[in-house]
Order: C-alpha cells, then structure tokens, then sequence
C-alpha cells in the first residue's frame, strides 16, 4: 500500500482513538447511564391502584457512575432526590463491582489516548521495531476494546443480576417498598460499546494497511529455522 494511504488510514484511526477517549471521559461523567422509572408498591396496594392510577405512584431514575436523581411518586405528586455513589450508597451497592467498572474507564481513556498518540506516530514519524510499531498499535487497541467490553459487562451484570435501581430506590425508605417498573441503558452506556466497536475497527484498519497480526510470524519463522537446522 502506497505510503500516503497508510498515512491516512493511521491519521484515520488516530482521531477515532482520540474521539473514544474524550466520549469515554464525558460519559464517565455524566448520570445518563440508565434511565427508568420505579413503582412505589406500598402506596399502590393500600389504595389497591390499577389501570391510570398507577401513574400517580410511578417515579422516575437516572443515574451514572458517581451520582443520580430519582423523582419519588406515592401518591401526593413527585419529590425529587439527588444522591451519589460515593459515599452515600456505598452500603448498599455491590462496591468491588462499582469500583472495578470506574478503574476500567480510566484505563480505557489513557490506553485510547496513548493509541491515538502512537497512530499519529506512525503516520508522521518513523516507527521503531518493537512497541511503538504495528505490535504496539494492535496491543492499544485489543486492550481499550478489551476494557470497553469488561465495562459493559460488569456494569450490565450490577443493574440487572444486583438489582441496582431497586436497591437505589428503596435507599433510606422505612414504611414504603419501591419496585424497578422499567429501565434501560441510556446514552453514556452506549457510548462505551461505540468506542469499543472502534477500538476494534482500529485493528482492522492496521490489518489493511498492509500489517500482519504480530503473531501470525510467528509460526513461520520458526519452522524456517527449524527446517535450516536440519540441513546441518
């Protein structure tokens, strides 16, 4: 491939690195991770509610890494709460998860950073041999896909198998019982699976612009100098 095209290609894959990072690094701070609307169960069975008067005891919640917002309905309108992760919810929230998931998005924003830096490296620069040539860029990305991955699992796995919005909602509430009547992932959750999808593309990109995968050598130059062995 002519010297201009893989130029392109790597200035391509460096400002697709860097947009992940600083998407990763907005979301991180945002609360548009999950949206959804909670039902207080103690309210709508002493009124025995059904049909249209449920939705005076339908509130709504939203929440992100460090803080959220739920609106709290049980009849006498709604009462909006603000509230944070750290250290209100500790308690109550599966920590080591919650903790994990934030370590995984910084390292996904550095290793994006530090890719996007050594895409453009390769395409005004001259590659060195080791981890700063095609190694070095299939490394950065498999491990910012690889984090991006690990954060929607693990953040998946607190929401629906912890019951995260539950456990939110019924935070500090004595007489009344709060039930997660919907929820879904908002925008900031799929962001992350975005920036994954282009970490991947990334490595893609290096595999058209003429680089084999730093292990399939491997294979071959091994049994070539088996092979030269036995003829001495």
């Amino acid at each position: 491939m002519p010297a201009q095209q893989k130029k392109f290609i790597f200035c391509t894959a460096g400002v697709l690195s860097f947009a992940c990072a600083l998407g990763t690094a907005a979301a991180v701070g945002t609360q548009l991770w999950v949206k959804g609307t909670i039902l207080c169960k103690t309210g709508a069975l002493l009124v025995n509610a059904t049909g249209r008067e449920l939705e005076k005891f339908i509130g709504e919640i939203q929440y992100g890494l460090f803080y959220g917002e739920r609106v709290r309905q049980c009849g006498l309108g709604g009462r909006p709460l603000q509230f944070s992760f750290f250290p209100d919810l500790l308690k109550i929230i599966p920590a080591s998860i919650h903790v994990s998931i934030i370590l995984f998005c910084t390292v996904l924003i550095v290793f994006a950073l530090v890719g996007a830096g050594f895409f453009m490296f390769n395409a005004f620069g001259s590659p060195y041999e080791t981890l700063h040539g095609p190694v070095g860029l299939y490394l950065w990305s498999f491990i910012a896909c690889s984090c991006g991955c690990l954060i929607m699992i693990l953040f998946s796995s607190e929401v629906k198998i912890h019951h995260l919005s539950e456990k939110i909602a019924n935070f500090k509430e004595g007489s009344f019982t709060f039930k997660t009547h919907s929820e879904q992932f908002a925008n900031s959750f799929w962001v992350i699976l975005v920036c994954s999808l282009v970490h991947f593309l990334n490595a893609l990109l290096i595999r058209f612009a003429g680089f084999q995968f730093p292990f399939s050598k491997s294979k071959d130059t091994g049994t070539t100098t088996g092979a030269v062995d036995l003829m001495y």
